[in-house]
């Protein structure tokens, strides 16, 4: 027993040394940045170095051989301004933009920032790419008119992409994105290209103004004409077509007569025999009626009776039967119980006598029910016990009473309402 303890205590203190080393140095790497374990030298890409790169992971510093250190990858976002930096033609524009940098994530480059950035703040990290990046936009400004800057932006952030993208890499830097939010420049060549270029516009407007009021003007003139022509041939068709008209009219006037004749006939004719199938419908309608309001009833009513009357049947025959089997057991227990059923059996009544006895009276209210005479209480103090004798004494007692009382036989009604004893 104490060796199993001992094993468990031996356990719990190796399991507590355990998380107490890996708390101190197990190492978790996050997406975004990467780890540096300085000590040992590694192979890398063809060299030997002397640290070892966990990207996105986690591991083991090893005690007392190397040490560890972070640099993030998130961007840096750098404002990328020049002043009075002579583009192509000699003309000093000023730019300004916004450019995405970030440390390189994959090797080589990454090793380049290892040797030049591990430890430095992150401020002067986005220093040194600021003073590149501007140096490099002046390179580019200088093999760019003022107009191409100003007109195609894009072209204008690609070549400065293109130009700085090896100065970065040397840096272990990498340039996400850049974009050119405003070019200027202070002796206002660019309005003086945009006033020279409006008013171009403004010639070029006028003139196919021009041209176009004149084109209207000829286009006007032969609408006119053709509008012209058009009338005259439409009032030449028209003259035509009436003369037509009236020799055609002349020439099928008897014709029509006889057709009107002929129409009128057969209208007629039509007229009786679309009455004729109007009839048809009518009584066809009419049998339809008939059978809806008549027949159709008729066999609704005959068929709601037949069932009725097998409902009702149906109920009388099973009340008989129940009424037989309630009777039949009566009977049975009746002959069970031998000479006192009677007495038992009108014992049970009691309740339904008292209340058929005051169904007769009506609306009449009993406030309070007083026994006249009698005999003593079942087993008082006279000593005469509780025999079967006694209490049919009492019932007939109070069946005299009740008689005495409201003019009611209770016995009477009792041998009007049981069935006579079936002999043993």
């Amino acid at each position: 027993m104490s060796l199993l303890i001992a094993l468990v205590a031996v356990a719990v203190v190796f399991a507590i040394v355990l998380s107490l080393v890996l708390t101190r140095f197990l190492y978790i790497c996050q997406p975004n940045e990467v780890l540096v374990f300085s000590g040992g030298q590694r192979a890398s890409v063809g060299r030997k170095v002397g640290y070892r790169i966990i990207k996105g992971g986690r591991a083991l510093r090893i005690p007392l051989l190397e040490t560890v250190d972070s640099m993030d990858l998130t961007n840096m976002p750098i404002e990328v301004a020049v002043q009075g930096a002579y583009s192509k033609g000699g003309i000093p524009v000023n730019v300004h933009g916004i450019a995405n940098v970030k440390i390189a994530g994959e090797q080589p480059v990454l090793d380049n920032a290892i040797e030049r950035f591990l430890g430095v703040d992150r401020a002067r990290i986005m220093a040194i790419a600021k003073d590149t990046l501007e140096g490099n936009l002046r390179g580019v400004l200088a093999t760019l008119t003022p107009e191409e800057l100003n007109e195609d932006k894009i072209k204008f952030a690609q070549s400065l992409l293109a130009e700085a993208e090896d100065d970065l890499r040397k840096l272990g830097l990498e340039l996400d994105t850049l974009k050119i939010q405003d070019v200027s420049d202070d002796v206002n060549y660019l309005d003086s290209i945009g006033r020279r270029q409006s008013a171009e516009v403004q010639k070029n407007a006028l003139i196919a103004e021009a041209r176009a009021k004149a084109e209207s003007a000829v286009r006007s003139a032969s609408n006119r004409r053709e509008t012209e022509l058009s009338k005259i041939e439409a009032q030449i068709t028209t003259a035509r077509a009436e003369n037509a008209r009236r020799l055609a009219d002349a020439q099928t006037r008897s014709g029509a007569l006889v057709a009107e004749a002929q129409g009128q006939v057969a209208s007629q004719l039509a007229r009786a025999e679309g009455e004729l199938e109007v009839q048809k419908a009518r009584i066809e309608q009419v049998k339809r009626q008939l059978a809806a309001d008549v027949l159709e009833p008729a066999r609704a009513s005959k068929a709601a009776a037949e069932a009725n009357a097998k409902g009702a049947a149906a109920m009388i025959v099973e009340q008989g039967r129940a009424t037989a089997s309630a009777m039949g057991q009566i009977a049975a227990t009746w002959r069970e119980v031998g000479p006192a059923a009677r007495s038992v059996f009108l014992m049970q009544k009691v309740a339904d006598l008292t209340r058929i006895v005051m169904s007769t009276v009506g609306s009449l209210k009993v406030d309070r029910l007083t026994v006249l005479g009698g005999v003593g209480g079942v087993g008082g103090g006279n000593g005469s016990g509780t025999g079967l004798p006694d209490l049919t004494g009492r019932l007939i007692a109070a069946s005299e009473q009740i008689k005495a009382a409201t003019g009611i036989d209770i016995a009477a009604a009792l041998r009007a309402r049981t069935p006579p004893a079936t002999p043993g």
